[in-house]
């Protein structure tokens, strides 16, 4: 949901009772015939993008305000002020949180009376009101790391059309956008078919609380980008995302052999760099869009060492989604165990007896425990390394296997947590290509 903070200082007013009174129709600004204004505090605290002064309130009033509650025929309910004893300053509550606004609104035309033909107030809320809207993406805020022109933000264009892009200068960033409900969904990559994991990412998906609501896998195609005019053979250096040039190092070393290799934050902002400070010996590796955007000429097109180059990316979001089983699901998880590595084939096998197939293993090591003494015996000269298991299984949390997998799991693990279960990314793959 987009966050719903006025963009102008008329685009929302008050209406705070269902039962009109002058000086609040005094307060209503001209809007368009039968235009729907909703109740709106200014004073928000904790949320300065949002409603309300605490999470409940914002909730509560994002979920009511994006639906569609004025009935043309339906009923008067109780009013707030029914509701909580006919006392002039109460507001509306929902789900036993009190809402920071009140909940009834009111249809007003241009003359900012009401309607001859609105209700006297809205019809009661039903659970489809509180619902949220559907993931077509065309409503949502989506952050992700680099500038315009990343493959990161092409990502967030696939896996929501139509979303409002949110760059990111780090990671870190994109996950606090979404726990500070500046942004509602993060894309992040957390692997490629060349370069392998984005360890990063796996390391922040542990330390915060986001859950992964879905997945997209990209193709990736670079481009090297320089100047208008620059020359290959002069170039001195060529600037890329970490991942980006090692995609490309084959390719690179018989192109430029000269060039040396430096790493920034992000593909398409070594493409800015480089027009920003005019760098006439500097090559970036980054996208076709990023050389449209900044004004840079392609060198050379397609540059990775393999045609089937495809990032995974995961979307992330503040509340998990509800698990089904009429299409391919995949869960993510992440264990540890008090005992090391030991336990580590009796997990796997959990899922073997299951038939439920593994798509992936990553082992991080244990930020808080990195290492652990073999026994007493060996006076600390023997050493085990402690580590995390990622693993990403083809199964939804809604299957009985899956669930009695991970309950199988739990037995032999000290430490198990679900990072996700999100349907699988079943679009058609193809190489990557320029177009």
């Amino acid at each position: 949901m987009q966050s719903l903070s006025p963009r102008t200082p008329t685009s929302l007013r008050s209406v705070i009772r269902a039962t009109p009174r002058p000086a609040q129709l005094a307060r209503v600004a001209a809007a368009t015939p039968h235009a729907t204004r909703c109740a709106y505090r200014s004073d928000s605290v904790y949320y300065p993008n949002g409603v309300g002064s605490c999470k409940a309130d914002w909730q509560s009033s994002c979920a009511i305000l994006a639906s569609k509650i004025v009935s043309q025929d339906n009923q008067a309910p109780l009013t707030a002020d029914d509701a909580n004893g006919g006392r002039p300053d109460s507001v509306a509550s929902v789900n036993g949180h009190q809402a920071a606004v009140d909940l009834t609104l009111v249809p007003i035309d241009a003359n900012n009376k009401l309607s001859p033909t609105a209700p006297q107030s809205p019809k009661p809320l039903t659970i489809t009101d509180l619902s949220p809207a559907p993931m077509h993406g065309s409503q949502l805020r989506v952050a992700y790391q680099g500038v315009p022109g990343a493959y990161s933000e092409a990502a967030a264009g696939k896996a929501y059309p139509n979303c409002e892009a949110i760059p990111c200068d780090q990671f870190e960033v994109a996950f606090q956008a979404v726990e500070l409900w500046i942004a509602d969904r993060a894309v992040l990559p957390v692997e490629n078919s060349l370069g392998g994991s984005i360890h990063r990412n796996y390391d922040l998906l542990l330390r915060h609380r986001l859950h992964i609501v879905g997945e997209v896998q990209l193709p990736v195609h670079h481009c090297l980008l320089a100047l208008p005019g620059t020359r290959v053979e002069y170039l001195s250096r060529v600037i890329s995302h970490p991942q980006a040039l090692s995609q490309c190092e084959h390719t690179l070393t018989k192109l430029a052999p000269q060039a040396a290799r430096e790493a920034v934050d992000d593909t398409a902002g070594a493409a800015e760099y480089i027009a920003a400070n005019n760098l006439r010996d500097t090559a970036a590796i980054a996208s076709a869009r990023a050389a449209e955007l900044y004004g840079l000429q392609i060198l050379a097109d397609g540059i990775q060492d393999d045609s089937s180059n495809v990032t995974r990316f995961v979307m992330l979001a503040r509340e998990p989604i509800i698990p089904r089983t009429d299409r391919p699901f995949k869960t993510s998880i992440v264990f540890a165990h008090d005992k090391g590595t030991s336990v580590l084939f009796k997990v796997l096998s959990a899922f073997a007896f299951r038939n439920i197939s593994l798509t992936k293993i990553e082992s991080r090591p244990h930020r808080n425990r990195p290492i652990r003494l073999v026994d007493d015996a060996n006076v600390g000269t023997a050493k085990h390394f402690e580590y995390m298991f990622y693993v990403d299984f083809e199964a939804s949390l809604a299957e009985v296997r899956a669930q009695n997998a991970l309950a199988e799991v739990q037995e032999f693990t000290s430490f198990l947590r679900v990072l996700g279960s999100y349907p699988m990314d079943m679009t058609p793959w193809c190489p990557s290509r320029g177009d």
